[in-house]
């Protein structure tokens, strides 16, 4: 099969929908003769930063010599970003080698696969075959049941903030998601969290105890003094000092506190990373579609916020960056987001929204978001393509403006290719 056929056949509609359990992705790794079981894992969960985390730690196993895979989701431009080794995105050619590979085996289950379960078994079995030394494996949803979940007590596992969202499939409180995500504590395993509310310390803790595994958490003292600006973003980290961020965003110098505090206590189980190789590997992380800034007259930003607490992290960002003023917001949300939640956070903090349709399956329609928006009195366009709602925000503004694109990560790529298209 060549590329177009093979992404046809990994998004055909018999794989679609979620169907809760790990049985489907046992059955088809033991088909492929259990590739999770001989690579070693760093398994991340959490609501918000698991993404960044996860780069992070990647890029700093990779700078000290490790082969290393990293698995992602969704991805921003290219289904390609899903699967990297060493920072580079799967090839096609790998690509189609492993659907080639997978694809008789999918074929034959009774039960099929979804869609995200069959591109986890396509990971494993690339990262195993190209012989990674260590994967770092984001989890899709929540962690007890993500089909990442089929592998056995990793190096370590981290468990970034935890917030509402997916509560339909999660659970309603902050202690029933963070239960979901306490799954991916195995038995006798290290575990790294970060500090939150006590009810959800309190969960990870209790599944800690009855798993006898270690717990360890974020010590976010340790960060001493953030500097932001749109070129350099630098934080002071005991016992560092000075170390410069590739990543923007006043959310990110947390991220990376849990990132470093990982690959220190991977240190401590043998792993060869120095403090250069830290401190260098923080200073070439590249994370796209989280607080990306893709221009600066005017200043255009992309964020992928698609939950509460995302979208009051971006909010904090910007005001962080940029002080006490109005914005221009371009969204495009997901129709199963707590919208009222997000804008919330939000609509205090604008100038004018333009609404947008992602071009997504569950996406909400442009019409529905720019009446939902409108309703918190900020005046609202509705556009008829993400195309069209970057052409209208960039007219509208001056050059003093700043312009944020948020709402969900499945639009962020079609943000991307826009506004490059429009200002080349």
């Amino acid at each position: 099969m060549g590329i177009k056929e093979t992404l046809e056949y990994i998004h055909a509609v018999r794989w679609q929908g979620s169907k809760p359990g790990l049985d489907r992705t046992q059955e088809l790794l033991r088909r492929l003769g259990n590739p999770e079981k001989k690579l070693k894992f760093v398994h991340v969960a959490g609501t918000n930063g698991k993404g960044s985390t996860s780069a992070c730690i990647a890029n700093a196993l990779t700078v000290a010599g490790y082969k290393t895979g990293l698995y992602v989701s969704p991805y921003v431009v290219c289904f390609n970003e899903r699967m990297q080794i060493n920072g580079e995105y799967i090839s096609d050619e790998d690509l189609e080698a492993m659907v080639d590979v997978v694809r008789p085996h999918a074929d034959a289950m009774e039960d099929p696969p979804t869609e995200f379960e069959l591109i986890t078994a396509l990971a494993m079995n690339y990262y195993y075959t190209e012989k990674c030394d260590i994967v770092v494996l984001e989890v899709g949803m929540g962690g007890r049941l993500d089909s990442t979940n089929v592998i056995e007590t990793p190096e370590l596992a981290v468990i970034t903030a935890i917030g509402y969202d997916h509560v339909k499939e999660l659970g309603p409180t902050l202690s029933n998601i963070a239960f979901e995500k306490a799954g991916i504590i195995k038995s006798g395993g290290d575990v790294l969290v970060y500090r939150g509310e006590r009810e959800v310390e309190e969960v990870f803790e209790k599944v800690a105890e009855e798993r006898g595994a270690f717990l360890s958490k974020v010590d976010f003292t340790r960060i001493r003094l953030r500097e932001f600006s749109l070129d350099d973003t630098t934080m002071d980290f005991s016992p560092y000092g000075n170390i410069k961020l590739s990543l923007a965003g006043a959310y990110q110098p947390k991220n990376v506190a849990v990132a470093i505090t990982a690959l220190e206590m991977l240190r401590d189980k043998g792993y060869k990373i120095t403090d250069d190789d830290i401190m260098n590997s923080m200073a070439t992380v590249k994370w796209p579609g989280r607080f990306e800034i893709l221009g600066q007259h005017p200043v255009f930003i992309l964020d992928g916020a698609h939950n509460p607490q995302g979208a009051e992290a971006a909010v904090e960002s910007l005001r962080t960056y940029f002080g006490d003023r109005k914005f221009i917001f371009l969204m495009g949300v997901m129709a199963d987001k707590d919208l009222d939640q997000i804008v919330s956070k939000i609509a205090p903090s604008a100038k004018i929204f333009f609404a947008v349709s992602p071009d997504y399956k569950r996406a909400m329609d442009a019409h529905t978001l720019a009446e939902k928006l409108a309703e918190y009195g900020v005046p609202t366009t509705e556009c008829t393509s993400v195309l069209s709602g970057v052409e209208k925000a960039l007219e509208f503004a001056d050059d003093s403006d700043i312009i944020c694109a948020l709402g969900s990560l499945y639009f962020s790529g079609e943000v991307k290719g826009a506004y490059l298209e429009l200002t080349k």
